[in-house]
This record gives structure tokens, sequence and C-alpha cells, in this order.
């Protein structure tokens, strides 16, 4: 089985700052900014833009997002030349400013035209020096503006909460859901919380514990993991015709590293279906290893939207996640 064992790493001669001071900013002047979640505007000449430097930002901001069953890419990408980027232009939350200078310089800020606000600032001396810059960079960008899209949803989600007490009493976890949510089953052992789409199709997040020797590591880590999920998702969820609730066979999920609320953590992305019922969707996993109380806390969320992307319904279930704080 394919796996991907990740953690971020960055190593780098150039200068990469966050525009931060001891004191803090007054931004309250500053408009709010505007944006859909995951939308990155791209500040760049026409002619860097239908050139290789764009060809670069496309191939790696435009990346299929990882775990989803059909391509979406990890940002909707719009593009404003420079000397059309003001006033209002300049309110977009996540933005990347590429272009040719005196220096070669990658530059992270916030607010700097609006609240809240992120900013990546990539110059350097010529074409090449910028397609070099961009793909030593590119990943610490975008892990960047991936954990500022997930505090706006964060965000977002804090003006209407729903509020699960029993899950501290039962899990010792908390977690910000959308009021929108509700419990669909709520057991000693087991949690589904669900939200109906508009459309059609729901998305889902389950909760659940299993004992620290149920994951193993290596070779068998990322087995044990869907051995895992399968046995629970068979076991507790409802479908037609005694079909099972499973992990897509046929593509071997991603596995990540990860921390959520401080304590080291599995993610896995990849498709479950449910076998010969042609229903299938993509999930994310994280196995929270809490050794005080000698288990992998369980929480994962998974969507069920036919004929629709689901790029920012699982980043959404994503924050949820990533929202959790353990008793």
């Amino acid at each position: 089985m394919k796996s991907v064992l990740f953690s971020l790493c960055f190593c780098s001669v150039l200068f990469f700052s966050c525009n931060s001071s001891p004191g803090k900013r007054d931004t309250s002047y500053l408009p709010e900014s505007v944006g859909a979640i995951n939308g990155l505007q791209v500040v760049i000449t026409n002619e860097l833009w239908n050139g290789t430097v764009g060809e670069k930002i496309r191939e790696h901001f435009a990346a299929p997002a990882d775990g989803l069953p059909q391509q979406e890419p990890l940002f909707s990408i719009s593009q404003i030349q420079p000397e059309n980027f003001s006033d209002f232009a300049r309110t977009y939350r996540t933005f990347l400013q590429v272009s040719i200078g005196n220096s070669d310089t990658v530059t992270i800020k916030q607010n700097s035209y609006a609240n809240p606000q992120i900013a990546a600032f990539v110059t350097a001396q010529n074409e090449e020096k910028l397609i070099e810059l961009l793909q030593q960079n590119d990943a610490k960008i975008i892990q960047t503006f991936k954990s500022y899209e997930i505090k706006e949803r964060q965000r977002r989600t804090n003006i209407s909460l729903l509020k699960v007490d029993s899950l501290q009493e039962r899990f010792g976890v908390s977690l910000k859901i959308p009021s929108a949510y509700r419990i669909a089953t709520a057991c000693d052992d087991f949690y589904w919380l669900r939200k109906d789409l508009k459309s059609s199709g729901s998305t889902n997040i389950l909760i659940y514990e299993v004992p620290l020797n149920v994951i193993g590591q290596d070779s068998t880590l990322i087995g044990d993991i869907v051995r895992m999920r399968d046995t629970i998702g068979s076991s507790y969820l409802p479908v037609e015709d005694d079909a099972l609730f499973i992990t897509e066979e046929a593509y071997a999920p991603y596995l990540f590293t990860t921390e959520i609320d401080g304590k080291f953590a599995y993610e896995t992305k990849g498709t479950w279906e449910v076998k010969d019922a042609y229903m299938a969707g993509p999930f994310v996993n994280y196995a929270i290893r809490d050794e005080e109380h000698q288990r992998y806390l369980i929480i994962e969320g998974f969507t069920y939207a036919p004929s629709m992307e689901k790029r920012d319904l699982q980043f959404e279930l994503e924050s949820i996640i990533r929202s959790a704080k353990i008793k």
C-alpha cells in the first residue's frame, strides 16, 4: 500500500519573515477582508503569468488536493495585474505577489491592506530566480496559507455553534461545531454528527477511541488505520442491504503526521465506499495519540455529496476537527 508520511521541513538561505513585532499592531483602521475559503489572488504581470513562472505557480498552488475522489485544486486561483491591484482589490484575504525586482526575497505578511489577511511576496532579479524561489518556498507558503484559512473557517463557525456537552463527559474532548450539525448517534463508545446539504448528501463527523496498541508503526501503520476505520464504519454506520461502509480498496490513502491540541496525530486522507452500492466520497481521519489515557482518540470527517465539489466541504470538517481541545 502506498503511503505518504509527511512532516514539513523548511530550510533556506533566503530571507523568510512575518511582519510581526513584540507589540501588537493596530489593525482597527483596516477594511474587512473579502474572499472565499481557499481562494487565492495572484498579483503578477500577464507576461510572467503566461510564461514559465505562471506555469510553476499553477503547478504548486493549483495542484490536486489530496484525498478527493475527483481532481480539485488546492486553491481556486484568480490572477490580477499589479496596476489593477489597488483599492477594493487589495482587500482579498489571501494573495501571492510575484515580481521582478532588485533583490531575491520571500516575505510573508499579515494584514497589509485588510484584516484578516495573509500574503506572500516573492521578488527576484530574473525569471529563473523567481522559479527557483517558488520551488524552494512553495511548501512553506502553502502551509501558511492553509493554516490561515483554517483559522478563518473556524472564525466563521464560531458565529453559531452547536453545544454538545456530552462529548466532554464521554471522550474528554470539546469541538467547535457549526449549529447546522445535529447528533445522529450518541452512545458510550461512538458519536456521529451530521449536516444535511441543501442539494443532496451530508457532511459527517465520527468520534470514538481505541487502545494504543490498535495502531502499530512503520509497515503496519496504514493497514492498521484502514482496518480500524473499516471495523468501526461497518459496525456503526447503517447502510442498506447489509452493505459495508469501508475504505475504498482501489486507491491507498495518504498518510501524514500532524498535531491536534499539541498532541501527536496521524492524519489519513482517502476515499470511503459502500461496497456494491455505488456510494463513495472523501474522508479525513485523525488518530490523536493520548498517552495519558492510553488511547488514540479518533475524529473523522467524511462527505457524501454526489455531483458536488468536495474540497471545501472536507476543509470545513478539517477545521472542526482541528478545533479539538482534549481534557
